[in-house]
């Protein structure tokens, strides 16, 4: 699937990180973004739409929900068809929740450290040869 036409809702509860992703995500090619800075707004953006976004890249820590239990909610509910988690914590903590969404069957493609960087993001992305 093209840049254009892939639907990512980025969810990021500080400002300015949402504002950095939602730019860097344009200048990367990706223009069908919808933002929300809270668990809350995702879940009526994801409810309202009329079909499940392709990715959601949310925060990990945000003040109303952890990310992770926001893509347990969109998956459980077909809302989403992948996530990536967007995060500052140490790669231990982060491996842990790969390890946990895993377990859980959850779409987690895995996640990024803040700041989002072009290249990391299309690699998880693009699928591994079989």
């Amino acid at each position: 699937m093209a840049e254009d036409d892939l639907r990512i809702l980025v969810v990021e509860d500080h400002p300015f990180q949402l504002i950095a992703t939602q730019c860097l995500l344009e200048s990367y090619g990706f223009t069908r973004l919808t933002t929300t800075d809270s668990a809350k707004g995702a879940m009526r953006q994801m409810l309202g739409a009329d079909r499940p976004f392709d990715i959601l890249l949310c925060d990990q820590c945000l003040p109303d929900l952890t990310g992770l239990d926001l893509v347990r909610f969109a998956s459980q509910r077909g809302l989403i068809r992948q996530a990536i988690i967007l995060s500052s914590l140490t790669m231990s903590e982060l491996d842990e929740l790969v390890k946990m969404a895993t377990e859980h069957g959850l779409p987690l493609l895995g996640y990024l450290i803040k700041p989002l960087k072009q290249s990391e993001f299309r690699d998880l992305l693009t699928p591994a040869p079989t």
